[in-house]
C-alpha cells in the first residue's frame, strides 16, 4: 500500500478517534455551541465536516462562502475536537445540473437522471471534474494548514456509473489503452459470436439496454472502466490536497461489502482506509457479516483502519427500520476496534430535522440528550478513552480468503448455470465456521504472496488467470480449500480450454465435466465428515489423482489432492463446520480461545483479547490465564463483562451485549 508520509496514526496521535459526521450548515449558528458542549460530554474528539456542503460553500457559480466554515473549524478546535474535512464533491448543487445537464448521469436505459438527490454526477464529465477541482483547490488553499484539520475526506461513497455519450468516449479511450487495437478488442470480447465484430472505434459504446443478453466481456470491461473512472476522480482531488500539505492523511469511505469499485486498487492510493457499515438490528447473525466486512477492510488497509460511518440506532432506508436494542451500539463498536479500527464514527452527530434521512438516527437524537441513545453514546466515548493503548496494534491471521473484484463482477453476469449465485453467500459459507472457532481471517488478492498463511480459502474465483500463487503456497506446505464454480474463465470471460477448474486442475487433481445447480437435497456420506446433506450445486467431477472424501451416491462432492481440497457442492453448515475444524487443526491454525459460547466473538489484537457477546442473554467465557480488563470501572461493574478484571477462576462473565478487553501476559 502506498502510504506516503502519513497514515491513520498521524491523525489519531495515539488515541482512538471517536465522533461522526457533523453538518452544522443544517442548523442555526446558535445551535453550534450546544453541539460542541454535548460532543465534549460524549467524549467526541473528531468530527467529519463538509461532506454535503457544496451548495453552502458555492451557492452560485464561482462564489465562495467560507465564513461559516471558518467559524465551525475554529469552534471545534478551541474545544479540542479535531476535524476530518471533506471535499463536498459527491453532491453537486442544483445550479450545476441546471446549467450543465451534461454533468448528470445517464442510466443503463438511456435516461438522464436529475438533481434533487445526491451522487448526481457523471464521473467522466469534464465540466464536473473542472468545477469540483476548482472547489477542492480553494478549500485546500484555505484549510490545508488549519490546526483543526487532521485528515481529508475525499468525496463520499464512490459508486457512480454513467452510460452517456461523454462516458462512451472516455470508455473508448480506456479500451484503446487496454487492448491497443480493434482486432485485439474483438478477440477479447469474442465478437465473432452473434455477429458483434466492431470495424470502427466509434461503434463501441457502453453496455445499454438491448433486445437480449449483452456481451459479457463488454460488461466486464465496462465495470473495470467505471471503477477506473472513479479512481481518476479520487486521484485528481488527492493530488490537489497532497500538494497543499503533504502531512495531512487522505481517505475516502468504502461502502461495506459492495462492488462499485475495485477496492484493492483504491485502497492502494489511500493513506487511511475507511469504511461505512450498517448492520441490520433485526438480523440475529448480523455480527458475522460485520466481521467479514471488518476483516476485509483491515486487509485492504494492511493494518488499522477507520470506521467512518455506522448508525447510533435505526437507519431510514430499509423497508423496515428497527432501532438497535440497548447495549448493541457498544458491542458493535467494540467489534470494530477488535478487528482493527482505530477510529469509530457515526453518520451523523445530530439527527436531521428535514430531508431524505431525517429518520436516520443520530448520536444526538431528535429527542435530545436525555435519551437512552445519547447516554449510550456517552458511555461508549468513556469506553473508547480506556482503549488508547490498543491504537496501532494489528490482528495477526493465519487464514486468508482470496477475493477479487474482477471475478466478483464477472460471476454476477447473465447466462450462467445459476442466476442466483451469490459470491458473498459463498464467502459466508466458509467464514462463519471460522468465526465460531475464534479464528482470525485476512482477505487477499489472488496474486498475493500467501507464504504467511497456513490455510487459504477460495470461496469462489470464477475468473482466474493463473494458479501460480496457489501452487507455490501448497508446495510450501500450505493447505488450500477451493469452492465450486472456480477457475471457469480467463480475464476476458472466455472459458478455459479443457474446462473448470482451469488453471487449478492439476493442483486439485480433478476436472469438472459439467456444472449444474440442483433443486433437490443431496444425501452425502463421508468417513471424515459423517453423513450430511448438501444442496444448491453439484459438479460432475472426474478425479485425476484427487482422493474422494465425500460422495452423494456415486458423485464426488468433497475431494482432496494432498493439501489441496475442493467442494463440488454446498454442504450443510454443520458439515462445512466439521470440514473447516479439521483443516484448522491439521494446518496448525491458532484460535483465540479453545472454546467459545455461541454468539460470542473472540479476537486477539496485539496483546489484547477482545470478547464481545452478541447475544441478548449473559454468557460465561473461559479464558485460560485470565487477564486485566481495560474497561474496568465502566458500565455495570465487576463480573458483568462491562468492565471487570477477569475472575481468578479464569471465567469472564459477559452480560447482554457485554464486552471485555483483556490485557494478557
Amino acid at each position: 500500500m502506498e502510504l506516503g508520509p502519513v497514515g491513520l496514526g498521524a491523525a489519531a496521535r495515539g488515541r482512538l478517534l471517536y465522533g461522526g459526521d457533523y453538518n452544522p450548515e443544517q442548523w442555526p449558528e446558535r445551535v453550534w455551541a450546544e453541539d460542541v458542549e454535548l460532543m465534549k460530554r460524549a467524549g467526541v474528539n473528531v468530527a467529519t465536516v463538509g461532506v454535503f456542503s457544496w451548495a453552502t460553500i458555492e451557492p452560485e457559480p464561482g462564489a465562495r462562502e467560507f465564513g461559516w466554515l471558518d467559524r465551525v473549524l475554529s469552534l471545534l478546535h478551541a474545544n479540542g475536537i479535531a476535524v476530518c474535512l471533506a471535499t463536498p464533491t459527491a453532491s453537486p448543487p442544483p445550479w450545476l445540473g441546471h446549467r450543465h445537464p451534461e454533468t448528470l448521469p445517464v442510466d443503463f436505459d438511456g435516461r438522464r437522471l436529475s438533481y434533487g438527490s445526491r451522487n448526481q454526477f457523471c464521473p467522466s464529465s469534464p465540466v464536473y471534474r473542472k468545477r469540483s477541482l476548482e472547489l477542492v483547490t480553494d478549500l485546500a488553499a484555505r484549510y490545508a494548514h488549519h490546526p483543526a484539520v487532521v485528515m481529508w475526506h475525499v468525496n463520499n461513497e464512490y459508486c457512480e456509473v454513467c452510460h452517456c455519450d461523454v462516458s462512451a468516449e472516455h470508455f473508448r479511450r480506456w479500451l484503446r489503452a487496454r487492448h491497443g487495437t480493434l482486432d485485439a478488442l474483438n478477440a477479447a470480447w469474442s465478437t465473432a459470436f452473434w455477429s458483434q465484430r466492431y470495424g470502427d472505434w466509434d461503434e463501441v459504446v457502453p453496455p445499454r439496454r438491448a433486445p437480449y443478453l449483452i456481451n459479457p466481456a463488454q460488461r466486464l470491461d465496462f465495470a473495470r472502466f467505471s471503477s477506473d473512472a472513479l479512481l481518476e476522480c479520487f486521484l485528481a482531488e488527492k493530488a490537489v490536497l497532497r500538494a497543499a500539505n503533504p502531512d495531512v492523511p487522505i481517505t475516502t469511505n468504502f461502502m461495506g461489502l459492495d462492488q462499485p469499485m475495485d477496492y484493492w486498487s483504491l485502497a492502494a492510493h489511500e493513506d487511511v482506509v475507511s469504511h461505512d457499515w450498517y448492520p441490520d438490528p433485526s438480523d440475529p447473525k448480523s455480527h458475522v457479516g460485520t466481521a467479514i466486512a471488518y476483516d476485509l477492510v483491515r486487509s485492504l488497509a494492511g493494518g488499522p483502519w477507520a470506521l467512518m460511518e455506522q448508525a447510533a440506532s435505526a437507519v431510514s432506508w430499509r423497508h423496515r427500520n428497527p432501532a438497535k436494542p440497548a447495549g448493541q451500539l457498544r458491542a458493535q463498536s467494540a467489534q470494530a476496534v477488535a478487528r482493527g479500527a482505530d477510529e469509530v464514527c457515526f453518520f451523523q452527530w445530530r439527527a436531521s430535522a428535514g430531508g431524505a434521512e431525517k429518520f436516520h438516527s443520530g448520536m444526538l437524537p431528535h429527542a435530545g440528550p436525555d435519551t437512552r441513545v445519547f447516554r449510550e453514546v456517552c458511555e461508549l466515548g468513556a469506553d473508547l478513552a480506556r482503549l488508547d493503548e490498543v491504537v496501532g496494534a494489528d490482528v495477526r491471521a493465519s487464514v486468508a480468503f482470496a477475493l477479487d473484484w474482477e471475478s466478483w463482477w464477472a460471476c454476477r453476469l447473465d447466462a450462467h448455470p445459476a442466476g442466483d449465485f451469490d459470491l458473498l453467500a459463498r464467502v459466508r459459507d466458509f467464514y462463519e465456521p471460522l468465526f465460531d472457532l475464534g479464528v482470525a481471517v485476512d482477505f487477499v488478492r489472488p496474486d498475493a504472496d500467501l507464504s504467511a498463511y497456513a490455510l487459504v480459502v477460495v470461496p469462489n474465483l470464477y475468473l482466474l488467470r493463473d494458479a501460480t500463487r496457489f501452487e507455490s503456497f501448497v508446495d510450501g506446505g500450505g493447505t488450500l480449500l477451493v469452492g465450486f464454480f472456480s477457475g471457469v474463465v480467463d480475464g476476458n470471460d472466455r472459458v478455459h480450454p479443457g474446462g473448470a477448474p482451469g488453471p487449478l486442475r492439476e493442483l486439485l487433481g480433478l476436472t469438472v465435466h459439467e456444472m449444474a445447480p440442483v433443486e433437490r437435497e443431496l444425501r452425502c456420506e463421508s468417513e471424515l465428515l459423517g453423513e450430511f446433506t448438501a444442496d444448491f450445486w453439484l459438479d460432475d467431477v472426474a478425479p485425476r489423482g484427487a482422493e474422494v472424501v465425500a460422495r452423494a451416491g456415486d458423485a464426488p462432492v468433497v475431494l482432496r489432492n494432498g493439501r489441496a481440497w475442493y467442494t463440488a457442492t454446498r454442504p450443510e453448515p454443520a458439515a462445512t463446520a466439521r470440514l473447516l475444524a479439521h483443516l484448522v487443526e491439521s494446518a496448525g491454525v491458532p484460535r483465540a480461545l479453545p472454546e467459545l459460547p455461541s454468539g460470542v466473538e473472540a479476537v486477539r489484537r496485539g496483546g489484547f483479547l477482545f470478547l464481545v457477546n452478541h447475544n441478548e442473554h449473559p454468557v460465561t467465557v473461559i479464558v485460560p490465564g485470565g487477564g486485566v480488563d481495560l474497561l474496568a470501572g465502566a458500565g455495570a461493574g465487576a463480573g458483568s463483562g462491562q468492565g471487570a478484571e477477569a475472575a481468578p477462576a479464569d471465567e469472564v462473565e459477559l452480560g447482554r451485549f457485554g464486552v471485555a478487553v483483556l490485557r494478557q501476559p
